[in-house]
Formats: structure tokens, C-alpha cells, sequence
């Protein structure tokens, strides 16, 4: 899956659940690559009917077809006030992961490696779906989510509801596929945890 510099994030449509699933297609292809999708115990399921999804633990695992071997997971605990979610590869190392302010208006998600060392920012329109992923310094864009029709040479039919997004990685991160898992986590991560929280406590910095 990490072979390909575009993909389609394509959220499964479920009357009854309250649980999240999305099929990851090629972005040239619109062949299916892979799956995320929460994965939490039965406990927080049924507390998730009773509490605000957005301040509950949970786990999005990424999975790659054809065999469903896992590629790497996304996990956050409980909410308080500041939210840290973490990346981890398939053996549970933890790769990296995302921080965000609250309650602010610019600015307010970073990305940092497993060392604490500031991978990227992401800037952008939050409600337009149009937005960056940029190195620390602002001058180089790492990657972007959009949903714009065909604004990144994507298949157009594959964008059929408003839950379907393209991410786009810059070409020179081919060869870095720690890069790129950090950078489709964010993405998901924005759509799966953050969109929850934005929800109840205000869009976290991507208004710019």
C-alpha cells in the first residue's frame, strides 16, 4: 500500500454504528489498497450511546490488502482538554504522532516523530477539506487532503458522498514510507478523531 503517492479515503456507509470504517483506494486506480477501521472493546461501544464520542478512547487500525495484514495504527485516550494521538507500526513501536491546541484558531496541529522532533504542520481550509501538510520551516509541502473534483488528478467517480477525500504525498517521500504513514494517519486522524472534537469544542487550528 505505501508503494502509491495518492490515495482515495472512502467512508463505508452504515445505517446503525457507531464505529467508523473506510475503504483507502488507489488514487490513479480507484483500486482498493487497504481498510481503517475503529476498532474498540465492547465497553466503550455502549458508553459511546451514553458519552460524546469525541472524549472516548479509541483505535483505528489500517490494514493492506489483499491479506488484511496490518499496516499501522492510530490510538488516542481519553480527551482532556489537549489531545495527543499516536502512531504505531505493526509491532506496536510507536512511529510518531499528532498534537493539537484548544480552542485556537491558527495553527494548532503538528505532527512529531517517535523523538519529539517536529515533523510537519498542517495548514488549511478545515470545513473546504483543502488542506497542507508542510515541513516545520513552511517550504515544503509534504502532502495534502482535498475534495475537490479531480484536483489531484484522481478518479472523479470515486466521489460520490461527502465522506470521501484524496491525499496526495509528494513524490520526493516515495521512498519514505515513515513519512508516508504519518502523513494518510493525519489525514485520518482529522477525518476519524479530530472532526469529533471540532464538533464540541471548536475547530482545532485549521482555519488558515
Amino acid at each position: 500500500m505505501l508503494d502509491r503517492n495518492t490515495f482515495v479515503v472512502k467512508e463505508r456507509v452504515k445505517l446503525i454504528s457507531n464505529t467508523n470504517t473506510y475503504d483507502i483506494l488507489d488514487g490513479e486506480s480507484g483500486e482498493p489498497v487497504g481498510t481503517a477501521e475503529e476498532n474498540i472493546g465492547p465497553v466503550v461501544q455502549l458508553l459511546r450511546f451514553f458519552i460524546s464520542k469525541h472524549i472516548m478512547p479509541t483505535r483505528i487500525e489500517v490494514r493492506e490488502k489483499p491479506d488484511d495484514s496490518l499496516v499501522f495504527t492510530i490510538r488516542r485516550g481519553a480527551y482532556i482538554f489537549k489531545s495527543r494521538v499516536e502512531v504505531h507500526d505493526a509491532q506496536g513501536e510507536l512511529l510518531g504522532y499528532f498534537k493539537s491546541k484548544f480552542f485556537t484558531i491558527s495553527g494548532g496541529f503538528h505532527i512529531y516523530d517517535k523523538d519529539d522532533k517536529h515533523f510537519a504542520e498542517i495548514k488549511g481550509k478545515w470545513l473546504g477539506w483543502d488542506y497542507r501538510f508542510l515541513t516545520p520551516d513552511g517550504q515544503v509541502e509534504m502532502g495534502r487532503v482535498s475534495k475537490k473534483l479531480g484536483a489531484l488528478g484522481l478518479v472523479k467517480e470515486l466521489f460520490t458522498s461527502a465522506d470521501t477525500y484524496a491525499v496526495a504525498i509528494n513524490p520526493e517521500l516515495a521512498d519514505e514510507p515513515l513519512a508516508k504513514m504519518l502523513v494518510l494517519a493525519a489525514a485520518l486522524a482529522i477525518d476519524t478523531i479530530y472532526k469529533e472534537e471540532s464538533r464540541t469544542v471548536g475547530i482545532p487550528g485549521l482555519d488558515e
